[in-house]
C-alpha cells in the first residue's frame, strides 16, 4: 500500500490532513496549533510531499523523519505532524479491520469519563451551567473559570483582593449548588503571579478541587515547580508544550500533577503514548486536552482507551460551533456535529469507546462548503490600565 495524496481540508475552526492511499483507504486528523492554523497548513502540505510514495504503515519511521528533518519545530509544525500521524493510524486501522485502540496496545476501558465545558459571562450563568451539566450525567464540571468568560472587549478591571476573594465566593456557590459528589477542574488561564496562585490554592483548599490548571504563564517549568510545591491542589498543565522533551522537563521537576498533553499538538498517538509512559513514571495522569472538532475526540477516546493513567478526558460539546463559539457566546449557528459521519455516545458522563475500523469517524464529504474556514484572528483582553490580561 502507498500514499497517493495528502490533503488539506479547512472547515469551520479546523485544519485537517486527509491521507489517501492507493487500496481507497484514506485516514484523517486534525492540527491542535490553534493559533497558527494557517501554518499548520502547509506544513502538512510540505510533509505530504515527503509523504506521496511511502507505505502509510510506517508510522514511526514517518513521524520521525517529520520530527528530525529540521531542528525548527513549534506548535505549527507539532500541530501538522500531530494531523499526519493520526490520519495515518486511521489508516492502519481500517487495512487491519481494527479500531484504533487495538494498535495502541488494546482496551483498558471500555468507556472514557470525560468533564463538560462550563462557560459563564456571569456569575450566575457560571453557576446554573453548572449545575446543568450535573443534571446531564457528567461527574465533572470542566473549564471552571472563577474569572468568569468575559468578552475580551470588556477591560479588566480586578486587582489581586478581589481575585482572592470573587475567586473564593464562585467555587463556594458551586461547590454548594452541584454538591460533594462531582469533581471540579478549575481553570485559570494562566491569569495569576506565582505569589496570588499559592494564595489562591490554600483559600480554595476546602471546596476540594480536583485540579487548578495553569495557575500561572506556563512557559517557566521552574516557576510552575515552585507553585506547584507549595499548593496542596493538584496542578494541571501541559496544554501549550508540544515535544516528549518538553514534558520530561516539566515531570522532573515536579511541575504538575496531572499532564494536560494534547494529541492534536503534541505529536498525535505517536508523541501522546510516549508522553503517557513519561507522566506514568513520575506516578501523573494524563487529563488530554481538547478544544477541538469531533475528529480530534474520537482520536482522544482511542488514546484513553488504550492508555491506562487517564484521570479524565476533556469533552468539547459537538452540538456548539466550536469550543472558542461555546464558551464565547458567539451565537455562530453551526454544529460541529453536522461536519462528521457520527459521534460516539455520551451518557451519564462516559463515552463509548469507539468499535469500528480506523478512528470510527471522518468528515462529510462537502465539509469545507458547508462550513467555511472561520480563522482565529489575533486579539487580546486588556486591564483597565491598557495592559495585558491573560484569559
Amino acid at each position: 500500500m502507498k500514499i497517493t495524496d495528502v490533503r488539506v481540508i479547512r472547515a469551520n475552526r479546523g485544519v485537517f490532513a486527509k491521507i489517501y492511499t492507493d487500496e481507497g483507504i484514506t485516514g484523517i486528523g486534525e492540527s491542535g496549533a490553534w493559533g497558527a492554523l494557517d501554518a499548520s497548513g502547509q506544513q502538512i502540505e510540505m510533509y505530504g510531499k515527503y509523504l506521496i510514495g511511502k507505505n502509510p504503515l510506517d508510522i514511526e519511521h514517518h513521524w520521525q523523519v517529520m520530527y528530525r528533518c529540521s531542528h525548527f519545530r513549534g506548535a505549527a509544525v507539532m500541530g501538522a505532524i500531530s494531523a499526519i500521524d493520526v490520519a495515518l493510524y486511521d489508516i492502519a486501522g481500517k487495512y487491519y479491520n481494527v479500531p484504533v485502540y487495538r494498535l495502541l496496545g488494546g482496551k483498558c476501558r471500555d468507556q472514557v469519563r470525560v468533564y463538560n465545558h462550563v462557560a459563564g459571562r456571569t456569575e450566575e450563568e457560571l453557576i446554573a451551567n453548572s449545575v446543568k451539566g450535573v443534571e446531564e450525567g457528567f461527574t465533572a464540571l470542566g473549564h471552571l473559570n472563577p474569572y468568569l468568560d468575559e468578552p475580551a472587549s470588556m477591560p479588566y478591571k480586578e486587582n489581586n483582593s478581589q481575585l482572592l476573594y470573587k475567586a473564593e465566593h464562585r467555587v463556594a456557590k458551586i461547590r454548594e449548588a452541584v454538591g460533594n459528589d462531582v469533581d471540579l477542574c478549575l481553570e485559570l488561564h494562566r491569569r495569576l503571579e506565582p505569589g496570588v496562585a499559592v494564595q489562591l490554592s490554600r483559600i480554595l483548599e476546602p471546596y476540594h478541587p480536583m485540579f487548578l490548571e495553569d495557575p500561572i504563564r506556563p512557559d517557566n517549568f521552574d516557576e510552575m515547580a515552585r507553585v506547584a510545591s507549595k499548593c496542596n491542589i493538584p496542578i494541571a498543565t501541559g496544554e501549550r508544550i508540544n515535544s516528549l522533551f518538553e514534558f520530561e522537563m516539566l515531570l522532573e521537576r515536579g511541575a504538575c500533577s496531572y499532564v494536560r498533553a494534547s494529541i492534536s499538538v503534541c505529536g498525535g498517538f505517536t508523541g501522546a503514548k510516549k508522553i503517557a509512559a513519561l507522566a506514568e513514571a513520575h506516578h501523573c495522569s494524563l487529563v488530554p486536552h481538547n478544544p477541538m472538532s469531533p475528529i480530534t475526540t474520537n482520536a482522544v477516546m482511542h488514546l484513553c482507551a488504550s492508555t491506562e493513567n487517564i484521570a479524565v478526558a476533556e469533552y468539547p460539546n459537538p452540538y456548539a460551533a466550536s469550543t472558542a463559539d461555546n464558551l464565547t457566546g458567539t451565537g455562530v449557528k453551526l454544529r460541529q456535529v453536522d461536519m462528521v459521519t457520527e459521534i460516539p455516545e455520551l451518557k451519564n458522563g462516559y463515552v463509548t469507546v469507539p468499535e469500528k475500523p480506523g478512528l470510527g469517524i471522518d468528515l462529510i464529504e462537502d465539509v469545507e462548503q458547508k462550513f467555511p474556514f472561520r480563522p482565529i484572528n489575533v486579539g487580546i483582553r486588556l486591564r483597565e490600565d491598557g495592559s495585558i490580561c491573560d484569559q
